[in-house]
C-alpha cells in the first residue's frame, strides 16, 4: 500500500509541474467558449426565426377563431329566432337569414333542420338538392347532427363535402324550444356552412405574399391529435412552430415553418467563428511558446504524474475498492475505499478473513462464503452480491468481482475490486413496488372503465339498454341473414300521468313498461330505452303471427292499471313492427318507426306492421312534396274564384280566392289533394300569399275594366297568423279598406290565447282587411270568443248546409247560427248552396250571402271575368 502510494504522488507532481498545461487549459477553456458561443449563437438566431413565424402564426390564429365565431355568432341570433318561432317557413326564414348575409362573413348558406330533416334554406339558389337531406340517414353528417342534438352543444364539423357541391365547415346547432310543460323538446338543426375557400382568404391563409407555410390539423374540431386538413407533410414534419385555434366545440391546431424550411446556419456564423478563432490564437500561442521551454526537462515526470493522476481518478470517480486476499495466511489488504464501505476506520490497520465475514449480514454469509471458497477452489473467477451490516447499523449491499492469481513465490491470492449497489438494489426493489402498484391500479382503471361504459350504455332508470347502445349494436349487425325484426314501442297516455302526478310517477310508469316488455320479449331479444316514453325490441327469426303475438301480449298488458301511492294509473302503447331478413338493421328501425307512426295516427293502442303499402305511401308523399317544392318554383299555383252572391238581390257581392295547383301531369288540383303534404313542408303560409297576390293582382285588373266585384276574399292558415312579420308585409300591399277579407278557419284560434295571434288580427283590422270566420259550426268557438274577435261575417260550413232541404232539426241548427250572427252585427255566408231549394229556404232564415255549385263553381281569372259579366245566374234565380 506504500508503494502505490508513492507511485500515485510522484505522478501527481509530475502532471501539475508540466509546463505546457497552462497552454492547454487555455486551449480548453477557449474551445468551450467557442463551442458554448456557437451553439449560442445558433440558439439565438433559431429563436428569432421561431419568434417571427409565431407571430405570423398568432396573426392568422386570431383571425381563424375570429371568422369562425363572428361566422356562428351570427347564426346563434336565427337560432333565438327560432326557439320563439318554431313553426317558422321558409319565406320567414329566408328574411331572417338574408340579413345575416349583409353582414361581413364567410357564411356559404344556412340550413335549417326541423326533426333533422333540412326543409328551411338561404340562400335557395344554388342549394336545392340539400332540401330534405335527412341528417339521420346520411353518413357522413349524421354523428355530427346527433352528437350535437344529446349533448345539446354546438358541433363544428369539416371541412366536409356538401351535398350541393363544394367543401365548407359546418356548424350544427341545436334547437330546443319551450313546451307547453314548462320543459323542453328537440325542434332540430340549424346548420352554419361557411365555405372553405373563403374562409381561409379572409383569414389570411392563401396569401400570395405569405412568406411561410402553413398545416391545420384536427378535422371536426379534434385539436392536436385529429387529421391534418391544410397544408402539406413538410410542414408536420419540418419541426413547425404550433399554436392552438380555439374553436366552440374544439380546437385546430396550426403548425408553420418558413418556406423553403429553417435556416440551416446562422448568418454570422463564420465571421463569429473567424473571431474566436484568432482570439484563440492570440491567448493560447504566447502560452505554448513559453511552455516549451520548460517542457523538455519536466517531460518524463509529467507523463508519470498524468498516468497516475488518471489511476486515482478514475478510481475516486467509481467507488470501486480494491482488495487483495492471501489464501494461505487469509491476510486481507484493503484500501481506503474498501475501509469506507465496510464502515472501518481508513488507519491502514491489517485486515483478516474474519473482518471480511463478521462484516456481511447473517442472512447472506453462507451464500457468500460458498461464491468465494467456490472461485478459490476452481482457481476462477469470483463474483457475488451481499448485504453488510455496519457498525452504525446501517444496511449496505455490495457487489464483488475477484480472480485468481500467484504472486512472487507462487502464493496464491485472490485479486479484486470491489462497489456500493444499494441505490441500484434499493431502486430495483422501487421499480417491482411501482410496477406491482401500476398493475393494481390498472386492474381498478378496467374495472372503473367497464363500470362507466355500462352507464354510459344504460338507461340509468330501467337498467335497459339505451340509444347509444342499440346504435352501437346495429352498426355492428349490418345486414344480417336472419329474419330481424324490429318493434318500436311508444307509451299512450304517458304525458297526462306526468302532468297530473308528477314525473314521479312517469318513472315508475316507465320502470313497469319496461318490466311488461322485458317479461314478454325472448331470452334472446334485445330490449332498449330510446328515450322518453320510447323503447325498442330488436328479435330474430320470428314469423308475422309470432311478432304480432307479442305485439299483443305487450299492449294486454300495458292496460292493466298500476297503483302508484293509492292511485290507479292507466296507459296503453302503440307498436310499429318492420320485420325483414338482408335488409340493414338501421333501415328496419326507419321502417318500425313508420309503422307506429300509423298506429298512434289510427287510434293508438294497437300495432301496425311496415308493409308495401305504407312504403308505397311514403313514396308517394315524397314525390308530392318533391313536386310541391318543384311548383312553388315554377309559379305552378294559382288563384281559382268562386263568387257570393246576395240573397235577396242575387247580385255578386264578392268572390272568394282558392288555391289551386296546376300540375303539369296531373292537371289542375284542389287543395285536398295537395294540403297535407303542404302542411309538413311547412309551406302552406307561402301557398296563401301567392293566392293573396294573385288576388290583389286580378282585383285591380277587374277594377280598371269596370268590373264592378265589391270585395275579394281569401283563406289565411294558422302558420301564417303566427308570423310576426305579417303585418309589415300587408301595410307594402297598400290595401283600399273594406275590398280585402282574410277567412279564418273556426278552430285555429277561437278559445286560444296566443298573444302573437291577437295581435296580429287587431293589426289586420285596423288595416281595412275585414276577418270572416271560415267552417263556422265544425269547430270549437264558443259566444264569448266571438265578442272578442268580432268578425265582419260567418261562414256556415257546408256539412250543416246540405241536409236544410230535407231535415227540420237541421233547418232549425242553422236558422239559430244566423240568428246569433244577426244579433253581434256579423253578416252570415252560406257555402255549399248547391239547389234552388237551399238558396230559397236559407233566403227565408235571413241568411245574407250565397255561395256555392248552383250559382257558380270556382274559376280562373279570364273565365270569371266573362262569367260575371253574361249575369247568367239571375236567369237561373
Amino acid at each position: 500500500m506504500a508503494t502505490t502510494a508513492f507511485s500515485l504522488g510522484h505522478v501527481r507532481r509530475a502532471i501539475f509541474s508540466s509546463a505546457n498545461l497552462p497552454a492547454a487549459i487555455a486551449f480548453v477553456v477557449l474551445l468551450v467558449c467557442a463551442v458554448v458561443a456557437d451553439q449560442q449563437n445558433r440558439r439565438v438566431s433559431d429563436q428569432l426565426a421561431r419568434a417571427d413565424v409565431l407571430a405570423k402564426v398568432s396573426i392568422i390564429r386570431a383571425k381563424l377563431e375570429g371568422n369562425i365565431n363572428g361566422n356562428l355568432q351570427l347564426v346563434q341570433g336565427l337560432v333565438s329566432t327560432i326557439v320563439t318561432e318554431p313553426y317558422m317557413g321558409q319565406q320567414r326564414f329566408a328574411s331572417l337569414a338574408r340579413n345575416l348575409f349583409e353582414q361581413k362573413s364567410q357564411l356559404h348558406n344556412i340550413a335549417g333542420a326541423p326533426d333533422l330533416v333540412i326543409s328551411l334554406m338561404y340562400p335557395m339558389e344554388g342549394n336545392e338538392k340539400a332540401i330534405g337531406l335527412d341528417y339521420r340517414k346520411n353518413e357522413a353528417q349524421r354523428m355530427a347532427a346527433l352528437r350535437a342534438r344529446d349533448q345539446r352543444v354546438l358541433v363544428l364539423a369539416g371541412p366536409v363535402r356538401l351535398a350541393q357541391g363544394g367543401n365548407a365547415f359546418i356548424g350544427r346547432i341545436p334547437v330546443f324550444v319551450p313546451t307547453a310543460g314548462g320543459g323542453t323538446r328537440f325542434w332540430g338543426i340549424v346548420s352554419a356552412v361557411v365555405d372553405v375557400d373563403r374562409l381561409y382568404a379572409a383569414s389570411g391563409l392563401t396569401d400570395a405574399d405569405l412568406d411561410i407555410d402553413i398545416a391545420l390539423i384536427g378535422k371536426d374540431a379534434l385539436g392536436g391529435g385529429g387529421e391534418r386538413f391544410f397544408g402539406g407533410d413538410n410542414v408536420v414534419a419540418g419541426n413547425p412552430v404550433s399554436a392552438d385555434v380555439q374553436l366552440p366545440s374544439g380546437s385546430w391546431r396550426i403548425s408553420a415553418i418558413p418556406k423553403g424550411g429553417w435556416p440551416a446556419a446562422p448568418k454570422n456564423e463564420w465571421t463569429l467563428r473567424s473571431l474566436m478563432l484568432l482570439a484563440g490564437a492570440l491567448v493560447v500561442l504566447p502560452i505554448l511558446i513559453a511552455g516549451r521551454l520548460f517542457g523538455e526537462r519536466q517531460k518524463n515526470d509529467a507523463e508519470l504524474r498524468r498516468l497516475s493522476g488518471r489511476l486515482e481518478l478514475a478510481l475516486e470517480a467509481s467507488g470501486i475498492g480494491v482488495w487483495e486476499h492471501d489464501l494461505t495466511t487469509n491476510e486481507l489488504v484493503w484500501d481506503d475505499r474498501v475501509n469506507e464501505i465496510y464502515g472501518k476506520s481508513a488507519d491502514g490497520g491489517s485486515r483478516g478473513y474474519t473482518d471480511w465475514a463478521q462484516a456481511i449480514h447473517p442472512e447472506d454469509i453462507e451464500r457468500a462464503k460458498r461464491d468465494f471458497d467456490s472461485a478459490a477452489a476452481k482457481k476462477g473467477l469470483y463474483s457475488s452480491q451481499y448485504r453488510l451490516l455496519r457498525p452504525d447499523g446501517t444496511v449496505r449491499h455490495v457487489r464483488t468481482r475477484a480472480s485468481y492469481s500467484q504472486g512472487i513465490g507462487g502464493t496464491p491470492k485472490m485479486i479484486g475490486a470491489e462497489w456500493d449497489v444499494t441505490s441500484d438494489v434499493l431502486l430495483t426493489e422501487t421499480l417491482i413496488r411501482e410496477r406491482q402498484l401500476s398493475e393494481s391500479k390498472n386492474d381498478e382503471l378496467e374495472l372503473a372503465k367497464a363500470r362507466i361504459e355500462h352507464v354510459a350504455l344504460h338507461d340509468s332508470l330501467t337498467g335497459l339498454p339505451n340509444r347509444r347502445y342499440l346504435d352501437e349494436m346495429l352498426a355492428d349487425t349490418g345486414e344480417s341473414d336472419r329474419r330481424t325484426a324490429m318493434l318500436h314501442l311508444d307509451l299512450d297516455r304517458f304525458k297526462q300521468i306526468n302532468d297530473t302526478l308528477g314525473h314521479a310517477a312517469g318513472d315508475a310508469m316507465l320502470v313497469q313498461a319496461s318490466k311488461v316488455i322485458k317479461a314478454n320479449a325472448g331470452s334472446g331479444d334485445f330490449v332498449a330505452r330510446i328515450g322518453g316514453d320510447e323503447f325498442v325490441v330488436v328479435t330474430y327469426e320470428r314469423d308475422d303471427d309470432e311478432l304480432s303475438a307479442l305485439a299483443d301480449r305487450i299492449i294486454e298488458e300495458m292496460r292493466q292499471p298500476v297503483d302508484y301511492q293509492g292511485h290507479p294509473c292507466r296507459f296503453g302503447v302503440s307498436i310499429g313492427i318492420a320485420a325483414d331478413s338482408g335488409v340493414d338493421t338501421k333501415q328496419l328501425l326507419v321502417n318500425a318507426d313508420l309503422a307506429l307512426y300509423r298506429a298512434k295516427s289510427r287510434g293508438r293502442n294497437r300495432h301496425e306492421f311496415f308493409n308495401e303499402e305504407l312504403q308505397s305511401e311514403i313514396v308517394r308523399t315524397k314525390q308530392t312534396a318533391d313536386e310541391i317544392l318543384s311548383g312553388l318554383e315554377r309559379n305552378e299555383f294559382i288563384a281559382y274564384y268562386q263568387p257570393q252572391f246576395d240573397a235577396k238581390s242575387l247580385e255578386i257581392v264578392g268572390v272568394e280566392a282558392l288555391s289551386r295547383w296546376k300540375h303539369p301531369q296531373r292537371g289542375i288540383l284542389a287543395p285536398d289533394a295537395y294540403l297535407k303534404v303542404a302542411e309538413e313542408l311547412n309551406v302552406v303560409a307561402l301557398i296563401d300569399r301567392i293566392v293573396l297576390k294573385h288576388a290583389l293582382e286580378n282585383f285591380e285588373r277587374w277594377s280598371r275594366g269596370h268590373l264592378n266585384i265589391p270585395r275579394v276574399s281569401v283563406n289565411v292558415s294558422a302558420t301564417r297568423l303566427e308570423d310576426k312579420d305579417l303585418i309589415e308585409g300587408l301595410r307594402t300591399l297598400a290595401i283600399k279598406p273594406g275590398t280585402v277579407s282574410f277567412e279564418l278557419v273556426e278552430s285555429i284560434f277561437l278559445d286560444e290565447n296566443d298573444d302573437l295571434v291577437t295581435w296580429n288580427i287587431e293589426h289586420i283590422k285596423d288595416l281595412g282587411i275585414d276577418i270572416e270566420i271560415d267552417d263556422f259550426g265544425t269547430g270549437h268557438a264558443s259566444i264569448v270568443s266571438l265578442l272578442k274577435l268580432q268578425p265582419r261575417r260567418l261562414k256556415v260550413d257546408r256539412q250543416l248546409i246540405t241536409p236544410i232541404t230535407g231535415s227540420t232539426a237541421q233547418r232549425h241548427l242553422v236558422a239559430s247560427i244566423i240568428e246569433i250572427g244577426k244579433s253581434l252585427g256579423i253578416e252570415v255566408v252560406a257555402e255549399g248552396v248547391e239547389t234552388m231549394e237551399h238558396a230559397r229556404i236559407l233566403k227565408e232564415l235571413g241568411c245574407d250571402i250565397l255561395q256555392g255549385y248552383f250559382f257558380g263553381r270556382p274559376m280562373e281569372a279570364k273565365a270569371f271575368k266573362t262569367f260575371a259579366q253574361s249575369r247568367k245566374w239571375l236567369a237561373a234565380g
